[in-house]
């Protein structure tokens, strides 16, 4: 299965794993609970997608490369302890806590999460003396003498042995105790990913065209080539960094990251050209309105990479766009959430009340804000110190506690203002940051609608076309942006393409009889 489908059965799995009946007792008893084992190559995102799960399901998380451990730090150091035994006392070997065990006690006590899951990365590349650890673990979910507390699930990752030569099989035994996994790399899904998480345009746009050479591992006579997922988004991220410095990534910063030379090299040729495309056809001026002249003449003679690369440009553009509305958006919400609660008593007869109190529960507006603005730093802090906090959200918080910072200043600028004059502070402050959303929404509109008169001029109803409005189909933003915003353009596209793929889909129907 893909890593989508892969994510979703280990929350389904964590979901029934911690599923209680009217006691408090696991309706799975723990030791029915079979750890998860994820197997596939690397590189395909199979650590990532703990992290997000934790974030989801709220739980913590504790995490462990076995390959990094001996056996005296996964099941403890032996010392001896008395004991007494039909009357006779004799001298026996106990351990101390595995470091993994007192991990978990150690998240629980930062976090107070009591559940949580433990993940262990390469489990079948452990060294001769480790793999009977393992084996107790996988099938006892104990380090030595210390069992994994209640509450806290097992998952373990691990490489086929094609990928790996220190891979070393699990018998039935083993086998029959947990729930195994298999993953593949699938550059749909992946894609998914990389437009919510913003990976950049010509990575996405040269594998949208190249897609055998998302994940490639080969070993040959030469040595180990391989093209991974993570190597992708990795070499994505230098590649926005090194924008903002005015950095070039050449071909040799590519062959850090894609260590497949003739896959680093194909990508390295065709990033050449993407900036070259993105100097020569100034995409920010086509969505201002602006065509150079000799632009739909350049294009009618280019090449269908070239005119590909252009489309990639404009979609790259509006998605920018159209992720930073998606932002204000959720700050503005949030904001309306917390102003609401500031709105004067005498205003709110034809309102619905907030729960969560008001500001007469914290005294004047300011200490209400003051409150408000250190709570919310007080969550983000637990949340990211306990790992359930994501980078959005993240952002999310600090954009919000920055606005509450400002509101605060002008409140306490004039102690002596009324309720009402408090009001119309946070309203002006309020208002203001509406303005900014609806300017920026108002820009993405005029900008999409710009996009397909380029588009239209440039291309007609081409295949060009074709992928711009599948690109607005399938990504995050646009879909998002395109439910508040009815482009008429937009509709009647899809509509036809809709339309063309049932015509062919019956085609092959008629074809198969």
């Amino acid at each position: 299965m893909n890593i989508k489908r892969a994510k979703e059965e280990i929350k389904n799995t964590i979901g029934a794993y911690l599923l209680k009946d009217k006691y408090g007792a696991y309706e799975i008893p723990p030791v029915r609970q079979r750890p998860v084992l994820l197997m596939g190559p690397p590189g395909i995102g199979k650590t990532q997608i703990m992290e997000q799960i934790s974030q989801e399901c709220r739980i913590a998380l504790v995490s462990y490369t076995i390959t990094h451990h001996t056996r005296q730090s996964a099941i403890g150091l032996p010392f001896i302890q008395d004991r007494i035994y039909d009357s006779r006392r004799y001298s026996v070997t106990e351990y101390t806590m595995s470091e993994i065990v007192a991990s978990i006690y150690d998240k629980i006590a930062e976090t107070g999460l009591q559940e949580g899951i433990l993940f262990i990365d390469e489990i079948n590349c452990v060294s001769e003396t480790l793999a009977p650890t393992m084996l107790q673990f996988l099938q006892c979910k104990t380090f030595g003498n210390h069992r994994i507390p209640q509450g806290w699930i097992i998952v373990a990752a691990g490489n086929p042995p094609e990928y790996n030569k220190s891979v070393r099989e699990f018998d039935i035994v083993t086998l029959d105790r947990i729930k195994m996994i298999p993953v593949e790399a699938d550059y749909g899904v992946w894609k998914e990913y990389a437009q919510q998480v913003n990976i950049h345009p010509a990575v996405i746009s040269y594998l949208d065209v190249k897609q055998q050479n998302f994940c490639r591992i080969e070993t040959t006579v030469d040595g180990k080539f391989f093209a991974t997922p993570r190597g992708w988004e990795d070499l994505s991220r230098l590649m926005e960094v090194y924008e903002k410095l005015h950095m070039t990534v050449d071909r040799e910063v590519v062959f850090q990251y894609i260590q497949y030379p003739a896959i680093a090299r194909d990508f390295a040729n065709y990033l050449e050209l993407y900036y070259k495309y993105q100097q020569d056809y100034q995409i920010d001026e086509i969505l201002g309105g602006k065509v150079r002249e000799g632009i739909y003449h350049k294009l009618e003679k280019a090449p269908f990479d070239e005119r590909l690369s252009v489309m990639s440009l404009i979609l790259a553009a509006l998605n920018r766009g159209f992720r930073e509305t998606a932002e204000k958006e959720d700050r503005m919400e949030r904001l309306l959430k917390i102003f609401r609660r500031l709105k004067p008593k005498s205003q709110q007869a034809d309102t619905q009340p907030v729960s969560g109190g008001d500001q007469s529960d914290y005294g004047s507006a300011a200490e209400y804000l003051e409150g408000l603005t250190a709570g919310m730093q007080a969550e983000r802090k637990y949340k990211q110190e306990s790992g359930i906090l994501s980078r959005r959200e993240d952002q999310l918080y600090r954009d919000v506690s920055g606005i509450l910072e400002r509101t605060l200043q002008a409140v306490k600028a004039d102690h002596r203002a009324t309720e009402e004059q408090v009001w119309e502070k946070v309203s002006e402050i309020f208002e203001e940051e509406n303005r900014g959303y609806e300017a920026l929404f108002d820009q993405c509109a005029a900008g999409l609608e710009y996009a397909f008169d380029f588009m239209e001029a440039a291309f007609g109803g081409g295949q060009e076309m074709v992928v711009f409005v599948t690109g607005l189909n399938t990504g995050l933003y646009s879909l998002r942006f395109l439910q508040e915003y009815r482009c008429e353009r937009y509709f009647r596209y899809n509509k036809e393409l809709l339309f063309d793929d049932q015509e062919k889909e019956i085609l092959k129907q008629m074809e198969r009889l």
